[in-house]
This record gives C-alpha cells, sequence and structure tokens, in this order.
C-alpha cells in the first residue's frame, strides 16, 4: 500500500542520522516536505542534501529541543516556509550507560531534557497547527525500553517509560481535532547511537566488545538481528497514511519479538 503525503510538513528532531534521517527521508520520498532539525548542523546539512538527491523536499533547522524558544522557533519556521505542520516525529535522543549509584546528575537531566522533555515541548507548540487543520500525525520513536528495563540505563529507559505516558495523552487530547499520537518501540537498531554503546556495555559487564550484541543486544530477541533504520521509516510513514487514523494512543513494537516473552 502506497501512502501519499504530498502537501503534508513533516518536522523531524534528531534527523542528522540515524532512525531520524531514515524517518525523515522515507516521509519526504511518500511527498512531504521535511524539516530536519537537530542540533548537528553540518550533520544536518549533509542529511537534507542526501534527500534532495533523491528528489525530495527538505530544509534544515538547528534546533536543541530542549529549549523552548529553540522548539518555537522551529515550528514557526517550518509553518512560514511549508504552510503548515501537519507530522511530527520526537525522535532525538542519546544514550549514557552507567551504574544508578554512578550515574552523573548532568547527564541524567541531559537526557531527560532531550527525549522527554524535548517531545513535549516540540508537541505543545506543534499541535495547535493541526488543532487549526483538523488534521496531524504525532509520532514518538520510543524504544523496547519504553515497556522493559534494562540494566545501566537509568535515564534513558525512564525518559523512554515517559513518552509511552506522554504518546497517550496527547492521544485522548488531539482525537477530536482528527490528530492521532503513536510511539514505535523498536529493539536495538543499526545506528552511531547503538554502535556507540558497544564499548560502555562491554566494560560494565566484563566481556568483549565483540560478544556484546549476541550475549547483551539480541539475547531477548527471538530473532536474532538488528533492526535497519529504513524499517523504522517505512512504520512511520504507514503511520501517517489515511489507513491508520485509527490507530492512536498506540505503542508499536518492532522488536524481533523480544516482549513475546
Amino acid at each position: 500500500m502506497q501512502v501519499s503525503l504530498d502537501a503534508k510538513t513533516a518536522v523531524v528532531t534528531g534527523a542528522a542520522s540515524g532512525i531520524g534521517w531514515a524517518v525523515a527521508n522515507a516521509l519526504a520520498q511518500a511527498g512531504a516536505a521535511v524539516v530536519v532539525a537537530d542540533v548537528n548542523q553540518e550533520g544536518g546539512e549533509q542529511a537534507v542534501a542526501r534527500i534532495v538527491e533523491q528528489r525530495g523536499i527538505a530544509s534544515f533547522q538547528r534546533a536543541d529541543v530542549q529549549q523552548v524558544a529553540d522548539v518555537r522557533r522551529l515550528m514557526r519556521s517550518a509553518a512560514e516556509r511549508y504552510g503548515s505542520v501537519d507530522i511530527l516525529v520526537n525522535n532525538a535522543g542519546l544514550q549514557h550507560v552507567a551504574p544508578i549509584v554512578e550515574f552523573p546528575e548532568e547527564r541524567w537531566n541531559r537526557l531527560i531534557g532531550t527525549m522527554l522533555t524535548g517531545a513535549f515541548l516540540c508537541t505543545k507548540y506543534a499541535m495547535p497547527t493541526m488543532m487549526e487543520r483538523q488534521w496531524g500525525r504525532i509520532i514518538n520513536i520510543d524504544s523496547i525500553h519504553g515497556k522493559v528495563a534494562s540494566p545501566f540505563k537509568a535515564a534513558y529507559v525512564s525518559a523512554k517509560f515517559g513518552i509511552l505516558g506522554l504518546t497517550r495523552v496527547t492521544a485522548l487530547e488531539g482525537a477530536s481535532y482528527g490528530i492521532t499520537a503513536n510511539a514505535i518501540c523498536p529493539s536495538y537498531v543499526r545506528t552511531p547511537l547503538v554502535e556507540k554503546q558497544i564499548a560502555s556495555q562491554a566494560k560494565i559487564h566484563g566481556i568483549a566488545e565483540d560478544e556484546v550484541i549476541e550475549r547483551i543486544m539480541l539475547a531477548d530477541a527471538p530473532i536474532k538481528r538488528i533492526l535497519e533504520p529504513a524499517e523504522i521509516g517505512d512504520l512511520a510513514v504507514f503511520l501517517c497514511g489515511e489507513s491508520a487514523s485509527g490507530i492512536t494512543g498506540s505503542d508499536i513494537c518492532i522488536d524481533c519479538g523480544w516482549t513475546a516473552h
């Protein structure tokens, strides 16, 4: 089933690489004009260039989603440039692996600020234009760690559990305005964020780096593989289509069977 997003505008946060870029590219190839938002200006501009090379419509806006002024500027500029904000994908995220008793407070604040507060702020300032147009799609890139916990990831797991709550509240408040809100919960995806975890996981668990994927990352998944970013992008496009207009408040797992236990 082909989804057409012609005449729609999407804002994707954390879209300079990884899942964010894959989602932004998928939305652009489906016809949406995409605003790539990221703190990494060079990476964001490169991401836009790659989308444009594939004949997509895209532009870059530097934004730190923890900052109210940045988020307001992001939504305002997207609406001014393309006429609306129809789709919001809250993807910006980062990771820090450490035991709770050693977890730096600054890192806790940054992770919660980026992933949970950032998603709240983007939702808050994107929803008014969606409400005016009586149509909107809000997709929160959550994680399997929004449904199950792992040790040494206190901030990440806490933020991702919070995202599910935010998703459900958004779905309830947006329903009468034609706005749906859903969370995508993937298991490990082949991204720079995951690749950076391998050394940290090896150190904490006292194993070699080449054992981390099999013994830690894939241990609970019946299908023993890491997901590709494009798989998340394809699911996001489907959730933006009219065939998904009755799906809201859902946490959709793409987890190689992890939660089937």
